[in-house]
């Protein structure tokens, strides 16, 4: 199924994350435990800033290379919105990839680990990002 998430809102934005599913488990990235980092070692999803002019789509799928090398088509989004934050707007996405698609997973350089969770365990997880728990539960809810 083909979505266009690029309608007119999508001009004026701050970046993107991913709710990227394998199988029936939600990928997740454990950030950095950097001072003057936002979240460090809290369990992110995969995405990050626009760079340039790019779409929302472009946007995520970009960070999804860069982070987990794995390259995705806009064809494998399922679903996308825009949420605000502080008076910025971020794009919040969904894919979902077969079971085994893990095993393309090229970890870049940002984050610590990556792993696995089950999409309930994330939900109630300490470190994950409250932002993030939220929009995945709308997501899940069929928002």
């Amino acid at each position: 199924m083909s979505v266009s998430f690029d309608g007119g809102m999508d001009t004026d934005f701050h970046g993107a994350k991913l709710a990227l599913f394998i199988g029936d488990r939600l990928l997740t990235i454990l950030r950095d435990d950097k001072p003057g980092i936002p979240w460090p070692a809290h369990w992110d999803m995969p995405g990050g800033g626009r760079e340039g002019t790019e779409s929302g789509a472009a946007c995520v799928l970009r960070e999804v290379q860069e982070e987990l090398g794995l390259i995705l088509s806009e064809a494998t989004l399922s679903w996308g919105r825009i949420y605000w934050r502080k008076g910025l707007a971020f794009w919040f996405f969904a894919a979902h990839l077969p079971e085994g698609a893990d095993g393309d997973i090229r970890f870049g350089d940002e984050g610590q680990e990556w792993a696995l969770w089950e999409a309930h365990d994330y939900l109630r997880h300490a470190r994950a990002i409250p932002q993030f728990q939220s929009r995945l539960a709308d997501y899940l809810a069929g928002a």
